[in-house]
């Protein structure tokens, strides 16, 4: 039972995704681009990930500087209206489980919230080692 909140076309959304599968799961996968969450489950994802409205945005490659989002001014009802307005404002991916839900950035963060471990090695699209053959997390150098 694990959602995730996807976009195929982002790299860290894509490793989230291969970590779920690396754990023996099959997701849900809804490509929020294609399908957008209703008001009502957005704000349910907000309020179970316990950030705000504005802590969701995402600000490279939308409409962010262009709607002025970065100003004090807005609501939180107001950012939702415009994340739902122009879903590519929402940042990704979200993932839901038994264990919580989380933006999953960087993509490792979907380990803390998955109900299953990993099953072998993973690494990232760039070759950056996360899992080893044994399934445990690999150290990072400091």
């Amino acid at each position: 039972m694990v959602t995730i909140y996807h976009n195929p076309a982002c790299g860290t959304s894509r490793n989230a995704l291969a970590l779920i599968r690396n754990a023996g799961i099959e997701p849900t996968v809804i490509e929020y681009l294609k399908t957008p969450p209703d008001r009502a489950t957005l704000e349910r994802l907000i309020g179970a990930m316990g950030i705000t409205p504005r802590e969701l945005l995402r600000e490279k490659g939308t409409p962010y500087a262009d709607l002025g989002l970065g100003a004090p001014h807005w609501t939180d009802a107001q950012l939702v209206d415009q994340m739902l307005a122009h879903p590519l404002l929402i940042n990704r991916p979200i993932v839901v489980t038994p264990w919580g839900t989380k933006l999953c950035r960087p993509s490792e963060a979907v380990l803390d919230i998955l109900p299953l471990p990993q099953k072998g090695p993973f690494y990232k699209e760039d070759g950056e080692p996360l899992i080893d053959a044994a399934g445990r997390r690999v150290p990072r150098d400091p």
